[in-house]
């Protein structure tokens, strides 16, 4: 398996992928590598990706009484306290 080496490499995107390895129970390398694939995968323009994101977004169905909350009636009881 080939062998990769970074220098210079910033300590806080360090602490950041340590926490996360912690979190996920996985090495530093592990995780390391889990998340340069994720990176590789969201390749492609930013029109393409939101394109992509807005689709999944109307795929996603909502229940009939989560569209039946009247929002504004909640932000005015909210405002009133």
């Amino acid at each position: 398996m080939p062998l990769l080496q970074v220098r210079d490499f910033p300590a806080d995107v360090y602490e950041k992928i340590k926490y996360e390895a912690t979190q996920q129970h996985r090495t530093i390398a592990q995780q390391t590598v889990v998340l340069i694939k994720r990176g590789l995968c969201e390749e492609g323009s930013n029109k393409e990706r939101r394109r992509l994101l807005l689709e999944k977004i109307r795929k996603n169905d909502v229940p009939e009484e989560v569209k039946a909350v009247d929002v504004v009636k909640w932000i005015r009881e909210d405002r009133n306290r």
